[in-house]
């Protein structure tokens, strides 16, 4: 990665341009058998939609506060990499009712009814499937977000010092949380081509960091393994051998 990284955003513009075609995120969810990979090419597309669906249609603006309540998931470290484009700052577990917008996974919705502001819902099915049926007072993000545009352009310049994540007693500004999860991928031993296996959970910085943050300040990847208990352990150490496993951090 580039020295001069400055964000988030930054880091996914740096490994784009270096390797747009290899392995960013390899999702599993042991409770259903989903898997799903993301190139970085393919996950920084994914960023751009929703980061305009975050700025255009939601009219998020820097210093927002958008509550995050979503589970470690391929699309919930879209949605992080989305806010640090736009510059809106990603509170994990966040409450609601002091947010100026929710996003909410299917678990989550009563409690997301408390923000005001704008609500988006996340089924989690696979494939980035729709809900069946959509839930009231929220935007269906796998309805909204395929026709917005593919390259995203801020409004505003993001600045580094603000905040850009919160996540339990932790508070990181995007030049903060970059040299965070530089020194945390030193700690895991990543390097350029890595592929660090987690099952930890978002709700810490330690799992957002093993499970998005550090393998991508480091050029590596990321094997996001949610529901791994109920992966047996020659399971594990078969997957750990298939996607060519170079750390873990279970």
């Amino acid at each position: 990665m580039n020295a001069s990284d400055r964000t988030p955003a930054d880091l996914l513009r740096s490994a784009l341009a270096a390797d747009p075609a290899r392995p960013l995120v390899t999702f599993y969810d042991d409770a259903t058998g989903e898997r799903v990979e993301l190139s970085v090419a393919t996950f920084a597309n994914w960023v751009a939609k929703t980061a305009n669906l975050l700025q255009g249609d939601l009219a998020a603006a820097p210093g927002d506060r958008l509550a995050l309540l979503l589970p470690a998931h391929w699309q919930s470290a879209v949605w992080l990499l989305a806010c640090s484009s736009v510059g809106v700052c990603a509170e994990v577990g966040g409450d609601p009712a002091d947010a100026d917008l929710v996003v909410s996974g299917p678990d989550t919705l009563e409690e997301a009814r408390a923000c005001s502001g704008e609500r988006v819902a996340l089924a989690l099915r696979p494939l980035g499937g729709r809900f069946p049926q959509p839930p009231a007072g929220f935007a269906d993000y796998a309805v909204e977000v395929p026709g917005q545009g593919d390259r995203f352009a801020p409004y505003a310049p993001v600045d580094p010092a603000a905040p850009t994540l919160v996540v339990g007693d932790t508070e990181l500004s995007g030049a903060g949380l970059v040299e965070r999860a530089r020194t945390d991928a030193a700690e895991l031993g990543l390097g350029s081509g890595s592929r660090l296996l987690t099952g930890r959970s978002y709700d810490t910085w330690e799992g957002l960091s093993a499970g998005l943050y550090a393998p991508l300040a480091a050029g590596g990847s990321v094997v996001l393994c949610r529901n791994l208990g109920t992966l047996p352990q020659e399971g594990l150490e078969k997957r750990i051998a298939d996607e060519r496993v170079t750390n873990t951090a279970v």
